[in-house]
């Protein structure tokens, strides 16, 4: 599939861990809200507990802009648990509690086209998808680089403005800034002119 952006997102149904339970989750049961469904290689590896934490540590703005965020690996539910059960400081990730998917037959990374080649493994793929189920933006990162969490409230809130306002939000926009009509009056008025 490669990009997905305008496209609907690829649906998936399967068992996530959510706050030491195991409940079976799908992309459906999050219809009417936003959707940052971000893929990591592996449990228990170095890259990947940093951007666990980073993701929760900014949980509660995601859901202030009615956004839920869920992880997926190709990991089971019982190594997510254990993972889960591991305190931060010997590489866990206690204390993180948006849902995390098992994807152990790797169809969810496969359809949303983030598996390495080869390695079985997903690349660091995060996909923004809207209430009704669009993907709006993507990203993938190779294994070695970490995201930037704050880059994703960004794009967000760009999202919405533009959804609630029409314009659209020129490079480097944050809210409150600066936005435009999407023609050449717009763009004219933007620089100045």
């Amino acid at each position: 599939m490669g990009v997905l952006v305008g496209r609907k997102a690829p649906e998936f149904k399967a068992t996530a861990v959510i706050g030491g339970d195991f409940k079976e989750v799908s992309l459906a049961d999050y219809k009417g809200k936003n959707v940052l469904l971000f893929f990591y290689p592996l449990d228990f590896t170095f890259v990947c507990p940093t951007e666990m934490h980073a993701f929760q540590e900014k949980y509660e703005d995601f859901k202030k802009l009615g956004t839920e965020v869920i992880g997926v690996s190709i990991d089971s539910q019982f190594s997510h648990l254990a993972w889960l059960k591991t305190p931060k400081t010997n590489g866990g990730i206690e204390g993180v509690s948006y849902p995390i998917v098992a994807d152990l037959n790797k169809t969810i990374s496969r359809d949303y086209d983030v598996l390495v080649p080869g390695a079985g493994i997903a690349f660091r793929g995060a996909f923004l998808i809207d209430k009704e189920g669009i993907v709006r933006h993507q990203t993938v990162n190779d294994l070695p680089l970490g995201r930037n969490i704050d880059e994703f409230l960004r794009v967000i809130e760009a999202w919405q403005f533009h959804e609630e306002h029409g314009e659209v939000c020129p490079a480097n926009w944050k809210k409150g800034e600066k936005s435009m009509k999407p023609d050449q009056s717009g763009l004219k008025s933007y620089f100045g002119g």
